[in-house]
């Protein structure tokens, strides 16, 4: 009998939210929710008189550019990141900050000023996590209750007190820790990495709830894509950002007269297009989704919202200027890439606070790089040797944003994570993995001790880097 061990679904890899931040935005949000939950179990929501909230570390260096505070409003009152609709956001935190009330979970109300609730420790940094949250509340029976938890990456959180690892307890047939463990598992049954992945996901859930989950990511990644082409305009949060998308895929399709996703592809699909052409679609797509993951749009956190662009970017990619089209192939993309972004959590980590920018679109960028190569025909060998390449030129890539905000460089630098996983993928396919010097392992072994030999300031603090050299006055972030 297997004995039941932590295990990540594809599906925790993947998560419907909204911008800007996995970390920052959606871990503190989820963070707020359970606090609340806890209230409830233990039977004292209706006795709380008031409620505050520490913010530590990177949270609170970079916690106002990331919408940090809004989204523990949002997940105070109740509301859930995957179903709320955006254009609610604003309206429900900005009620919220003028009442200076708020509803717990919308059963009790109580006296609550944002500006003095929620307090940035922005020189203090709890061991076990750089992303710090503590919430604590003083009840009628004049006792307190206080909680913290840690947003460690990609919308992961872990209370205190509880083992780093965040899984389900469950037993998969095909359990999977390494790259070494999906060559063994490949190797004994002769199955490809997606239906290794696929028989542990229907391990869990039946296979049709599997298809309809990933049938329902990857409709929120199109429409994602598909509003960021045609959307413009200027990104909030003080930096002036113009939106680029909309006048690239005005100049690539200048006759686009598309209502739907579909038909949008389609008409892509349709015309003939250059090298250079194709190049600037796949930046298109990527700018399109981190522009709406800016603006607090849904997005897909993949691994998290700060490299959300790559993956929905290499797959229209595929989609748009080859032969396949099919939703078989768009399944067994998304299996890949989970599975390559569950590796990397369980080997290193998903937090840019904890391992810069390499934990983010580097992830990202190995994760399209695997799924794009089993879908061209690359054996597992292959489909591992072009993660690892992806990966081994993202090392050390930094986290500077520019006024805490996610944009200068985060929303470029999923355009180039997406080049590199295509680059990553068409240098795998043309190689010979035996002759290969360094494994995926290695590559993951190796960005871990990075992450821990990297300077705090470039790793989501705004302390250094383009941060500290971009002439910004943002108030608070």
């Amino acid at each position: 009998m297997i004995t039941p061990v932590e295990r990540i679904s594809i599906f925790d890899i993947f998560k419907i939210g909204v911008g800007p931040s996995s970390s920052h935005t959606m871990g503190p949000w989820k963070a707020a929710s359970e606090f609340c939950r806890q209230l409830v179990k233990n039977d004292i929501l209706n006795d709380v008189l008031s409620i505050s909230i520490n913010l530590f570390g990177s949270l609170a260096k970079t916690g106002k550019g990331h919408g940090t505070d809004m989204a523990i409003i949002l997940g105070l009152i109740g509301e859930k990141a995957d179903t709320i609709d955006p254009l609610e956001i604003g309206p429900k935190v900005q009620r919220v900050k003028n009442e200076k009330k708020i509803r717990l979970l919308e059963q009790h109300e109580i006296p609550f000023d944002p500006a003095e609730a929620i307090i940035y420790n922005k020189d203090i940094f709890l061991s076990f996590h750089p992303n710090a949250i503590s919430f604590e509340v003083s009840t009628a029976g004049g006792k307190s209750f206080r909680e913290t938890y840690y947003s460690i990456g990609g919308g992961f959180i872990v209370k205190e007190g509880s083992p780093m690892r965040s899984g389900r307890k469950t037993s998969f047939p095909y359990p999977i820790d390494t790259s070494a463990d999906v060559l063994k598992w490949t190797g004994m049954t002769g199955f490809s990495v997606s239906e290794i992945v696929y028989r542990n996901e229907i391990s869990i859930r039946p296979a049709g709830i599997v298809d309809q989950h990933i049938r329902k990511i990857w409709d929120v990644m199109q429409t994602c894509v598909h509003l960021g082409c045609h959307t413009s305009g200027f990104l909030p949060g003080g930096l002036n950002v113009k939106r680029r998308a909309f006048e690239i895929n005005r100049k690539l399709l200048p006759e686009d007269n598309s209502s739907e996703v579909k038909e949008w592809v389609q008409q892509i699909r349709s015309e003939k297009y250059g090298f250079s052409e194709i190049l600037k679609w796949v930046s298109c797509f990527a700018l399109a989704v981190n522009e709406e993951n800016a603006a607090f749009g849904r997005v897909v956190t993949a691994p998290t919202n700060g490299a959300a662009g790559v993956i929905p970017a290499v797959l229209l990619y595929l989609l748009c200027f080859s032969e396949f089209s099919s939703f078989d192939v768009v399944k067994k993309f998304i299996l890949v890439a989970g599975e390559i972004g569950s590796i990397f959590k369980k080997g290193s980590t998903l937090s840019a606070a904890m391992g810069g920018c390499q934990a983010e679109i580097g992830v990202s960028s190995a994760m399209a790089a695997a799924a794009l190569t089993e879908c061209l025909g690359g054996n597992p060998e292959k489909v591992l040797m072009a993660a690892e390449i992806a990966m081994e030129h993202h090392l050390g890539l930094t986290c500077d944003p520019v006024g805490g905000l996610v944009q200068i460089p985060c929303i470029e630098r999923n355009s180039m994570g997406a080049i590199k996983a295509i680059t990553a993928s068409m240098l795998a396919l043309e190689s010979d993995p035996r002759s290969a010097k360094v494994t995926l392992d290695h590559v993951i072994k190796t960005m871990w001790e990075t992450a821990q030999d990297m300077n705090s300031k470039y790793k989501e603090t705004s302390d250094g880097g383009l941060a500290i050299n971009i002439p910004v006055n943002i108030p608070d972030c």
